[in-house]
């Protein structure tokens, strides 16, 4: 198979590749770099395509995603209180702000 064919990949994992890149986008990365980087997780998660034969493309356990859960706890607890509810009031305010132009399904 040559690189960069991505026929060998399931339906969810080609969904789970466009919502990372999308998350990449968001960020200001270049529509390319996104691309790569989400098959790269994709790769890392489910250890590549998955297609054919039975018995193959059973779990994915999402390790890459754990990741993040982890990153974000670490950096809240190393904060003050006062640090904390100022951050959680901001956010609150962006919530509000943003409530009626976000659709949630």
């Amino acid at each position: 198979m040559p690189r960069g064919d991505k026929s060998k990949y399931t339906d969810k994992q080609e969904r789970k590749a466009d919502h990372i890149a999308e998350g990449y986008e968001k960020k200001g990365v270049p529509e390319q770099e996104a691309e790569r980087r989400a098959w790269a997780t994709v790769n890392k998660d489910d250890g590549g395509g998955k297609k054919s034969g039975s018995g193959r493309g059973k779990a994915t356990g999402h390790p890459a995603a754990h990741n993040g859960g982890e990153k974000g706890g670490k950096v809240a607890a190393g904060r003050s209180a006062v640090e904390r509810s100022a951050s959680a009031r901001k956010a609150a305010a962006t919530h509000k702000r943003n409530a009626g132009s976000h659709v949630h399904h």
